[in-house]
């Protein structure tokens, strides 16, 4: 099922390496994940989210914070039924593993593109095979994937079209409209209104959206390593300064959790 990532041959698998019929070699690591990022395809040194990102994020999600969601997604996969699957940008892996536990007699791929993320990744699942590659080279055959999903995560279109089965159903989490509306107003003296279907906009002729469900709850955050962990974990943690910051860490909110699910399957 994976693919080399320079020339896109089916790689064949050991313990230890993977290795395509052009002699692209790669190392597994000692952790279990394969290394599948060629240096040619790195925008950086050491791209994706940082070691302090993928803790505070690990940390916030093992308390259960997001539980409703990741289990919701979970059963949405499991009536799908795939034969294989593949998490797209799955960060330290706790969406991935809460599918997997729901699709036991699936193969399950988590991808992204942080190594730091896959690493944590690793000491979550020994059935998921875990890969450090990017999401737009995914190094997957051809139409091998009945379910695609993708939490809060950037995708690229074109992959999403390669890799999903004539079948199959691209599941995609992100944030509705009011998602934690209520720490975006303390952060910005002005929020502004975000479109919960813009990503809509570049769907490819060749796909469909074929149904949409919202979920919402509210999420009571007292204690104040929680409010550190949620605003480290994301982009708003780094866009705001540390005053601003010091001051939502140190009280209490309730926060509305807002997501959207898409359905999208191939025309």
């Amino acid at each position: 099922m994976l693919s080399c990532p320079i020339c896109l041959a089916q790689l064949e698998l050991t313990d230890t390496t993977a290795q395509c019929a052009n002699s692209h070699h790669f190392d597994r690591a000692r952790q279990g994940y394969l290394h599948l990022l060629p240096v040619q395809h790195k925008a950086s040194r050491a791209p994706g989210d940082s070691s302090e990102m993928v803790a505070a994020r690990r940390d916030f999600l093992n308390s259960g914070h997001y539980h409703p969601h990741a289990q919701q997604l979970a059963d949405y996969s499991a009536t799908i039924a795939p034969r294989t699957w593949l998490d797209i940008g799955c960060g330290e892996g706790y969406y991935t593993d809460n599918l997997a536990k729901s699709l036991p007699l699936a193969q399950g791929y988590g991808l992204d593109v942080s190594k730091d993320a896959i690493k944590q990744a690793c000491r979550r699942s020994k059935q998921i095979q875990w890969l450090v590659a990017s999401m737009a080279r995914i190094p997957m055959v051809e139409h091998s994937c009945d379910l695609l999903t993708s939490v809060f995560s950037p995708y690229s279109w074109a992959e999403i079209l390669r890799v999903l089965s004539k079948n199959g159903t691209f599941l995609r989490l992100g944030p509705a409209h009011d998602h934690l509306i209520e720490l975006r107003t303390k952060l910005y003296d002005q929020v502004r209104p975000y479109d919960d279907a813009k990503h809509l906009q570049d769907l490819p002729a060749q796909l469909k959206l074929t149904h949409t469900e919202y979920m919402r709850y509210r999420l009571n955050l007292s204690d104040s390593t929680a409010r550190a962990n949620l605003l480290a974990m994301t982009p708003h943690g780094w866009r705001i300064n540390e005053e601003r910051k010091r001051s939502i860490i140190e009280q209490s909110i309730d926060v509305t959790v807002a997501v959207r699910f898409d359905w999208i399957q191939p025309v």
